[in-house]
């Protein structure tokens, strides 16, 4: 009888043990938009600024917006709802999915004293793509639950999705929504408010039967939302190419989401792979 051999049975055994994990890298910029053209669903930024974190050995990342080679980038909005909120002359943080530009996964819109002190007002996308916090100390807590009928790969359609809306850890509300419906919440006594509509989303296919093992595209959902900032707040001062020179900032969160956590399990898996076909050989 032929034996199968041990380097065979030791990739099957990788392939066997690889968690799901996303695989499209995802770009944030900063700039202006420039351009909005409804009837091509596109939205321009100009002069942007690449965002990216830096790990020291100890102590937390740092992170800053750097210059690129491009003057401008074009991507598909997220919703029809942005032509709704954004207009030529705002400053915007951007995430797109597969490169820079292409495909904008959200747009934020910012409010602040200064450039790089600025924070969000608006949102309509992914919330938990965009670095900058929430106006007014308000943070979102986004979870989505699949549809286990309707998946394909690693995410399956939204069914619903938990919106936490927070000051800091304190939840001030909580509710599931369903696609295109909305919650608010004013109860502060600074005049200010969040209001956080579902437009339709994803969820990771890891939670259903039978949805393991597998890599792919990171489940991606669009929300809109909308926070009025405190009475007193200072206005946003406009985006100049003196204000958005790079700076050093520390890794602000302002949502939190269903996201894979597996991808460093990925590369621990890989590496034993590695080493384990490296003994196969010998044998």
């Amino acid at each position: 009888m032929k034996q199968t051999p041990v380097i065979l049975i030791i990739i099957a055994l990788c392939l066997c043990v690889l968690p799901a994990a996303a695989v499209i890298q995802e770009v944030t910029v900063k700039g202006t938009v420039s351009a909005l053209d409804l009837a091509q669903n596109s939205v321009t930024i100009a002069n942007p600024l690449q965002y990216g974190c830096s790990y020291p050995a100890t102590g937390a990342p740092v992170c800053s917006y750097s210059a690129m080679n491009q003057t401008s980038l074009v991507g598909s909005a997220p919703s029809a709802s942005a032509f709704e909120v954004f207009k030529t002359g705002d400053p915007v943080v951007a995430t797109s999915l597969g490169g820079a530009g292409g495909t904008w996964i959200s747009l934020a819109k910012l409010f602040g004293p200064l450039a790089e002190d600025a924070y969000v007002t608006d949102i309509v996308g992914d919330p938990s793509t965009i670095p900058t916090p929430l106006a007014g100390n308000y943070v979102l807590e986004l979870t989505t639950t699949p549809d286990c009928n309707s998946c394909s790969g690693t995410t399956c359609k939204a069914a619903t999705a938990d919106v936490k809306i927070m000051e800091g850890s304190m939840v001030l509300k909580e509710q599931s929504l369903t696609p295109l419906q909305t919650m608010q919440y004013n109860g502060r006594n600074d005049g200010s408010s969040v209001e956080v509509s579902f437009v339709k989303g994803e969820a990771p296919s890891t939670t259903c039967a039978g949805r393991t093992g597998m890599t792919g595209p990171q489940p991606v959902s669009v929300y809109v939302v909308h926070v009025v900032p405190p009475i007193g707040m200072t206005t946003h001062v406009p985006v100049t190419a003196t204000t958005v020179a790079p700076t050093t900032v520390p890794t602000p969160v302002p949502t939190t989401t269903q996201k894979s956590a597996t991808l460093p399990f990925v590369a621990l898996g890989a590496v034993g792979c590695i080493a384990a076909l490296a003994i196969g050989r010998k044998q």
